[in-house]
């Protein structure tokens, strides 16, 4: 039995959905695809937030993981007793989780028959963030992103029954893409958090330092920066594009959104100018719109 104020910190998860490039969970989608895609979502969310120390009511959150109140700012313990309450979802008897987003994910993982790794992935990428602050190579990068992204398109190809290898490959290609472009567009932010995401040989290549990124506005060997890293996000996303034509029906249209979204939040960077250090660029609903039109086409 969920309470009123379980139910309040669930709902304050769950409504960070509608500020993500991508669509999570359209309404034109079946309700039990809704209903479990809202259900990893939730789980997501949660983990990121606890790596990124951004909870609301984090000692609430604490509690339902068997915590004391004052390890709710402590990143690394709240991510292991995160883990430890995990495994009581896949644990065929024994108590249900005490976290109600967790017991909210029973349904799916035993309805749906999905593995523990791709959720264990999306913890250790929290956990690595706690310890890894600077990526030397974009080669580097691609290994955190397999962590940090592509475990959620293995979920969704999972929970639609429709995995395969090939489809697979193509799903890391748009998560990666998708993350690159989020880094990109949250570079001032991550670095109020002592986060560099931008490979230091890349920043190299363009002459950028730290001191670069900490200023309120980005100089043209950012922008230069930024834009080449754009167009790597790009060239991802446009690998991973024949995953849409590769399904049918409703999931197409999801897929394509997924795909939209990350190109119209390129297209966000690009009308910014590559200023990601004045503010945040962000799409909007017209342009995930158009793009993911031109995804269903098959252009890009």
């Amino acid at each position: 039995m969920v309470t009123a104020e379980e139910d309040a910190h669930t709902r304050a998860v769950l409504s960070q959905a509608k500020t993500e490039n991508f669509p999570v969970a359209p309404r034109f989608l079946p309700r039990e695809w809704r209903n479990d895609l809202m259900a990893v979502y939730g789980f997501a969310r949660l983990v990121d937030d606890i790596g990124d120390s951004d909870l609301t009511s984090g000692p609430a959150h604490a509690a339902h993981l068997g915590l004391p109140a004052d390890q709710a700012d402590d990143p690394l313990a709240m991510l292991d007793a995160f883990e430890s309450d995990l495994h009581r979802v896949f644990a065929p008897a024994g108590p249900e989780p005490g976290h109600p987003l967790l017991r909210a994910l029973v349904p799916t993982v035993r309805g749906r028959a999905l593995a523990p790794e791709p959720f264990l992935a999306l913890i250790e990428a929290n956990r690595q963030d706690q310890k890894v602050r600077r990526y030397a190579t974009y080669a580097e990068l691609l290994a955190y992103c397999e962590l940090s992204a592509n475990p959620v398109g293995h979920l969704v190809l999972a929970i639609t029954g429709t995995a395969t290898p090939e489809r697979v490959r193509l799903s890391d290609a748009v998560c990666t893409g998708l993350q690159i472009v989020e880094h990109l567009q949250d570079v001032a932010e991550d670095l109020a958090r002592d986060r560099v995401y931008l490979p230091a040989e890349d920043m190299d290549r363009f002459r950028v330092g730290e001191g670069d990124l900490a200023a309120p506005t980005a100089n043209a060997s950012v922008r230069a920066l930024i834009a080449f890293e754009t167009e790597r996000a790009l060239g991802l996303l446009d690998e991973g594009t024949p995953l849409v034509r590769s399904v049918h029906g409703r999931l197409r249209l999801l897929l394509a959104g997924f795909t939209g979204g990350g190109r119209a939040a390129a297209g966000a960077l690009r009308a910014a100018r590559y200023d990601v250090l004045a503010g945040a660029p962000r799409a909007g609903a017209l342009s995930v719109a158009r793009e993911s039109w031109a995804s269903l086409r098959g252009e890009g």
